[in-house]
Parts: C-alpha cells; sequence; structure tokens
C-alpha cells in the first residue's frame, strides 16, 4: 500500500493523516482520523510479483493479480485487480475503495497472484507473505491491539461475573476484542492499576498487566484453534478476523520450524482427538509469554526490586 485517500459526502478525496499510516507496521488506522464524515477510504495499492510468475516459459499463462480485503466480523469481501505498470510485468498497481458502511472492525488485505495451471483457470500461484491490516476503530496503526480492561464489580456487576468474585480478573473472548475484566471488589488492586503510587508499586503493576497479557494471549489461542473453518477435505483454514491474527502470530512458537498452514493443521489434528495434544500446552504458554513480554517484565522487576533493596541498605 502507498497511499490513503478519504472522501466525505459531497467532498473530494484528502490524504489521510500520515499518523494514521505505517507502512512497518502495515496498518491503516482509520479510527484515528480528524474528521468523523468520511464515508469510504481509497487504498493505492502496489505489488512485486516474483519473477517466476511472470515467465514465459513457466506451467502457467493467463496471469493477473488481485487484492483480497476480507472482514472476518461482517463476512465482507472485496476483490479488485491490479494491472501491470512496467515491461516486466512484475511490478502491478491499482487501488480499491473500502465503504465504511460495509465494516465493522479490522479488515485484512492481501494480494494473489492468479493463473492458469494444468488447464485449470483462477489458480493462486503465490500469495502475499504478509497481510495489511484496515483497522476502522483504532486511533493508532499498531499491529498489535492493546490490552483492552474493564474495571468492574464482579459482585455487584454483570450476573456471568459473580460466581468469579473471588478472582482478581477474568478474561472475556466473547466480543470482537478479548477484553480483560478486573474486579474492583478486589481490595488495593484498581488503585495498583491506576499507576499512582511507589517504585516498588509500579514494578508490580508492569508484572501483573505482563500476566494479564499472558492470560489474554492463552485464551484466545484456545478460542481460536477451537472455533476454525474447516474444508470438506478436513483442511482447517484461518480465518480473516483477529482469530486468525492470534493464530499466525504464535504458530511459529508452538509449533517452530514449520510453515503456517502445516502447523495449523498439526495443532488442530492434535486438538481434535489425535495424541499430543497435552504435550502441546508448554509451547502454547511459552508462545503466550512471548507475546506478553513476560520474560522481559519480570527481569525488569527483579532488578528494580534489587535497586530498591540495595538503596534500602545503603
Amino acid at each position: 500500500m502507498t497511499a490513503v485517500e478519504l472522501k466525505a459526502p459531497g467532498e473530494s478525496r484528502e490524504p489521510l493523516d500520515v499518523k494514521a499510516f505505517s507502512a512497518v507496521e502495515q496498518v491503516v488506522a482509520l479510527g484515528g482520523t480528524e474528521r468523523d464524515d468520511w464515508e469510504s477510504a481509497r487504498l493505492k495499492l502496489s505489488a512485486t510479483v516474483p519473477s517466476k510468475a511472470t515467465d514465459p516459459d513457466g506451467p502457467w499463462s493467463d496471469v493477473s493479480v488481485v487484492a483480497v480485503l476480507a472482514e472476518g466480523a461482517t463476512n465482507a469481501r472485496t476483490v479488485v485487480p491490479l494491472e501491470p505498470s512496467t515491461e516486466s510485468g512484475r511490478e502491478w498497481t491499482g487501488s480499491m475503495d473500502v465503504w465504511r458502511a460495509d465494516h465493522l472492525d479490522r479488515a485484512s488485505l492481501n494480494v494473489h497472484v492468479v493463473a492458469r495451471t494444468d488447464g485449470v483457470a483462477g489458480r493462486v500461484i503465490a500469495t502475499s507473505q504478509k497481510d495489511w491490516i484496515v483497522d476502522l476503530s483504532a486511533r493508532a496503526p499498531k499491529r498489535q491491539r492493546e490490552l483492552d480492561v474493564v474495571e468492574v464489580s464482579f459482585s455487584k456487576g454483570p450476573q456471568w461475573l459473580q460466581p468469579f468474585k473471588g478472582v482478581p480478573w477474568i478474561v472475556d473472548t466473547s466480543g470482537d476484542v478479548a477484553a480483560v475484566h478486573v474486579n474492583t471488589d478486589f481490595e488495593g488492586l484498581t488503585d495498583l492499576l491506576s499507576g499512582a503510587g511507589s517504585a516498588a508499586e509500579g514494578l508490580v503493576r508492569d508484572l501483573m498487566l505482563a500476566q494479564m497479557r499472558t492470560d489474554v494471549w492463552t485464551a484466545v489461542f484456545h478460542v481460536a484453534i477451537g472455533d476454525l473453518e474447516i474444508e470438506e477435505d478436513g483442511t482447517p483454514l484461518f480465518s480473516h478476523d483477529w482469530r486468525g491474527e492470534v493464530l499466525r502470530e504464535m504458530l511459529p512458537d508452538v509449533m517452530p520450524g514449520r510453515p503456517l498452514e502445516e502447523a495449523l493443521g498439526e495443532v488442530h489434528r492434535r486438538r481434535a482427538g489425535a495424541s499430543g495434544w497435552i504435550d502441546l500446552q508448554p509451547r502454547i504458554h511459552f508462545a503466550a509469554t512471548q507475546r506478553a513480554q513476560m520474560p522481559k517484565a519480570l527481569s525488569t522487576a527483579i532488578r528494580g526490586l534489587d535497586r530498591l533493596h540495595q538503596g534500602a541498605d545503603a
């Protein structure tokens, strides 16, 4: 993606603020635009296809390049063709209009090279290595979402929380984004999370937040792997919502050294009843702690407490 333009009703398109567009993260954040009345966003697209895809002596013909925007929350799907922009046939460009009314949360954008192979048209022979994310609610272009923390009394709040009134927090994965419900009845917890307090309390707070993130990553992985779309031949597919994002993030640590599709198939096979699902739990926990940066938080807390003890002894 090279640029994004917004259009409001009856007005011409305007460039999106650079703060809402990140080529490094490959994220477009449309929730942080200066104007709230935009109705569509035009994505300017550019793709470089592998040289073998345009080889005239290759085993395919009728090569084309398409961009696909898909969102699991609404089942919206937009496909647009790109056009070759160089004589070599490797550079392709085009644009796609994203209509605000058609989307709700996060959509993923991928580019596919399609060709006729062995007499069969429409076969995908190459796909972009990393998808772009078009986020309609985010105010900053961050690939990994911030931890969503909701403070609520477990004893007086929603009925589903009342059986858990003795615990400090619960992870809720029922919405579009996983959330941590923090129990305000748990003495001292909300004060600690507020950030006010001593240096030692700050260290404990950061460590506790890392534990929350670990709990979230563990929970959403189990939800994502347990809610897969399965093809007729039994092959599991990555979903186009946050579940797919979670699996793509964690599978390299859960099944190291394997391609993503192969890793997904193996984890699904183990969970569906074959042996080895229990053996994967340490790997899942490891992947969650890596995403949550728990080792870093723990090391920082240990060093910080040590410095405080040394200062007290002096």
